[in-house]
Parts: structure tokens; C-alpha cells; sequence
């Protein structure tokens, strides 16, 4: 328990000290347009439309492809909303205040982050369905990922774990029959 302990307090104070580096930098306005357009990507129309698109033109496995990325993304919404109210984690900009993005947290707490489980899991399910729209999904998947981190919405562990999460999600289901 003692190594888990010295562990979190680790990745904590990591987390912190680029938090606070992030905060207060001033990124030129290409990457901040990129940026918050990348999260506003992420909180869900982008989704909807791609789901759409694979609906009309996804091909003989698109009913399948759309159910398992239905279904590992439901889950992954169900573990991210467990998983914040079991950890609790404060977000970095309640925190300390961002200076320049003023977006407002779509909830109250940090880890995991919602938005990078459900990149990370359709870029991994629609990618074992469609490999040729892989480098696009991955291309999204890290963009929203940097941007909750960049934004002051996340910490890098928060968007590291919901990779992971994400990318289990997506890979098992694209691997159902």
C-alpha cells in the first residue's frame, strides 16, 4: 500500500507542476484555436457525425462497426462517471485559475477524462473496422487529449488513464464477433 501510496503522491506532484507551467503560458493563436476547437470536437458532434457518415458509406460492416463503437463508448461513459465520483479528483482549473481559456468543466471532477476515453475508444473501435481512416482517428483522438491538458480541464495523468481506458474499450471491441 505504501508504494501505491508514494506512487499517486509522484504522478500528484508531476501533475501539479505542469499544471502550473501549462496555466501560464501563452500559446501562439494558431495552437489556441486548434486547441479549443480540438475539445469542442471531442464534446460529442464530431461523433455523431462520423457515426453518420459510417452509416451511409461504412460498407457491408457498418451495422457492426457502429454497435461496437455504440457499446464500448456506453461503457466507457459508464466508467468515467463511476471513476470521478470514486476519485474525486479536483480539475486543475478549479485549482488555479487558466490564463487565457475560459471554458467551464462539463462536471466537477478531473480523473478520468471523459473526453479522451471516447476519443481514444472509437479512434481504436472504428480504427479495427476501418484502418485506412486510423492515422485521422489517432490525429483527433491525441488532439482532444492535449487540448483537456492545454485547456486547464485536465491533468496529463487524467488523459493518460482515459487513453488507456479508451483504447481497451475501442481494441476489445472491434475484436467482437
Amino acid at each position: 500500500m505504501a508504494v501505491l501510496q508514494i506512487t499517486l503522491s509522484w504522478v500528484a506532484t508531476r501533475d501539479h507542476r505542469l499544471m502550473v507551467r501549462v496555466n501560464h503560458w501563452h500559446p501562439p493563436k494558431w495552437l489556441r484555436l486548434w486547441m479549443l476547437s480540438a475539445t469542442r470536437c471531442g464534446d460529442g458532434w464530431l461523433w455523431y457525425a462520423l457515426g453518420l457518415a459510417v452509416a451511409l458509406g461504412g460498407g457491408r460492416e457498418r451495422l457492426h462497426a457502429l454497435l461496437a463503437s455504440t457499446l464500448a463508448v456506453a461503457t466507457g461513459i459508464a466508467m468515467f462517471v463511476t471513476l470521478k465520483h470514486v476519485f474525486r479528483r479536483e480539475r486543475p482549473c478549479g485549482l488555479e485559475p487558466h490564463c487565457w481559456a475560459q471554458l467551464l468543466p462539463p462536471d466537477q471532477f478531473s480523473f478520468p477524462s471523459g473526453h479522451t476515453i471516447t476519443a481514444f475508444t472509437i479512434m481504436a473501435s472504428l480504427g479495427g473496422f476501418y484502418p485506412e481512416l486510423l492515422p485521422g482517428l489517432l490525429f483527433c483522438a491525441i488532439s482532444i487529449a492535449a487540448s483537456r491538458v492545454v485547456l486547464g480541464m485536465h491533468f496529463l495523468s487524467d488523459v493518460i488513464a482515459g487513453a488507456a481506458i479508451g483504447v481497451t474499450l475501442g481494441a476489445l471491441a472491434a475484436l467482437v464477433p
